[in-house]
This record gives structure tokens, C-alpha cells and sequence, in this order.
């Protein structure tokens, strides 16, 4: 697992890249371990305000790595029953998707190259995607006989049309970033997405920490909730910030027109 995930912070932003760029970012056991080991540090870690997400190399994943399969039917996949709950209410291999979608904070993703199967499930685990519009994606599982399982059918439903969803998935066809963009996959087309990546987390890392984290909590939240609850849900959550340190320093630095001296988020809510 040594160096199959790099961190690299910046100020209050974090870079983390995937770090296995002879085999195309694929997803081995230990690329898996090494990606929910990140994310979970980052989440422990509150002078972070936001994630960028991407792969060294020429691709940013391009999926399963093939020794994940066996001939024999007894892969690495199948040693612990995927029915089993290791990781709260995930398995091992979603939780290396959702613990992007888990993190406190936004993450951006910038993907290059290729982005198959488990790699498109773990860029959906972004908040916001650059996406090269030459990338090459696809939902890849049909190909290997089995089906997406890695969390993104539940972040798909959010993000594109369910008929493009399931034409895509029945077909393993290939789509473009640019297409990505076009079915609301990804968020913007970029020439230089890790570059774009960056300078959108420096200005999301420029706001209030406290607002910007509980502004995602409420996104992650409202999909499953009833509009009362939902309704709700924006009255607890702004009580909580109202009025405080960082909400205040929000309005003074907007009058002084000056940058904001915020705390750490969880120093104030």
C-alpha cells in the first residue's frame, strides 16, 4: 500500500492523487485500502477545507486492476461476503467511493485519460468534476459480467437522466468528457482540469468553513428527505452557525473587503 495514495497539502486545500500511474491508477487491494485510509485522514483533519481528487499519470483510473478476478471464481472480490457491513453501512469497496461522498468537506475531482468503472464510481464521489473533454469514461462492470456495486448507481440517480444511466451500464459503451459534462456526470469541461481543480478548492477554501460544511451536509442529505424534513433540516443547521465566530468574520471581511480569518470548523459549531 506504500505511496498508492499521495496527499499533498496546500494552505487549507489537500491534493490527493492516486499514485499508480504504470498500471493506470487501476484498482488493486491495496489501492482500495489506500483510498479509504485518505479520505478518512483528511476527515480527521480540520484544517482541511477542501479535496482535490486525482491520478498521477496518464489516467486518472481505468478500474478494476484484472488480478481482482480469478478463474476460479474465488477473487479477492468475493473472500469477505459483499453483504457484509465492514465500513459502516458500506462494504470495503464502496466505502472507497463514498468516503469522498462521507468527507466533511468538498471534494473536486479532475479527471484525465480514462476513467472506468470503479474509477467513474470514485470520481461520482466528488462534489464537482473536471473532466478533459477527450477523457475516455465508461460504467465498465458489464464487460467483467457484473454490475457497478461500488456506490454509483446511488450517486448515478443524481447526477444524469435513468434511461442514459441504464443504456450506459447495459452497453459498457465508452462516452467522452465532454458527453460526461452533457449527461451531468461531470460539472465542467476543462483543458487543464487538476490546475481548474485547485483554484476552484482555494476559493471554496476562502470561505467560511463552518457554512461551507454544513452546506454539503444538507446536499448530501436532502435527496433522501421529505420537504418538510428538509425544510427543517435548513433551520437546524443554519441555528447552528448563525450568529457564531466564522459567520460573523463572513460579514465583517465582505465589508472590509478583505480576505476572512476563519477558525477551524470544528472549533465553532
Amino acid at each position: 500500500m506504500e505511496n498508492r495514495v499521495i496527499i499533498e497539502k496546500v494552505g487549507h486545500i489537500a491534493i490527493v492523487k492516486m499514485n499508480r500511474p504504470n498500471k493506470m491508477n487501476a484498482l488493486d487491494i491495496d489501492m482500495f485500502d489506500a483510498l479509504i485510509e485518505a479520505g478518512e485522514s483528511l476527515n480527521a483533519d480540520a484544517s482541511v477545507r477542501a479535496v482535490v481528487l486525482t491520478g498521477e499519470g496518464k489516467a486518472f483510473c481505468a478500474g478494476l486492476d484484472l488480478s481482482m478476478f480469478s478463474l476460479d471464481g474465488n477473487s479477492a472480490m468475493t473472500a469477505t461476503p459483499l453483504e457484509e457491513r465492514t465500513h459502516g453501512t458500506c462494504n470495503k469497496w464502496q466505502k472507497a467511493v463514498w468516503v469522498w461522498r462521507e468527507l466533511q468537506v468538498p471534494v473536486i475531482a479532475a479527471v484525465h485519460g480514462v476513467v472506468f468503472g470503479g474509477g467513474f464510481q470514485i470520481m461520482l464521489g466528488a462534489d464537482i468534476k473536471f473532466a478533459e473533454a477527450n477523457t475516455k469514461m465508461s460504467i465498465m462492470e458489464m464487460k467483467w459480467g457484473i454490475i457497478p456495486d461500488m456506490g454509483g448507481p446511488q450517486l448515478m440517480r443524481l447526477s444524469a437522466r435513468e434511461d442514459i444511466i441504464r443504456e450506459l451500464t447495459y452497453t459498457n459503451r465508452v462516452f467522452s468528457g465532454a458527453e460526461a459534462v452533457e449527461y451531468g456526470f461531470a460539472t465542467h469541461v476543462s483543458e487543464s482540469p487538476l490546475e481548474d481543480a485547485i483554484k476552484l478548492a482555494k476559493e471554496i477554501a476562502s470561505k467560511s468553513p463552518s457554512a461551507v460544511v454544513k452546506a454539503k451536509k444538507l446536499f448530501n442529505a436532502v435527496s433522501d428527505l421529505s420537504m418538510e424534513e428538509g425544510l427543517m433540516m435548513e433551520s437546524v443547521e443554519q441555528a447552528e452557525i448563525l450568529g457564531k465566530k466564522n459567520q460573523m468574520e463572513s460579514v465583517f471581511a465582505g465589508m472590509q473587503k478583505r480576505e476572512g480569518n476563519f477558525e477551524n470548523y470544528r472549533d465553532t459549531i
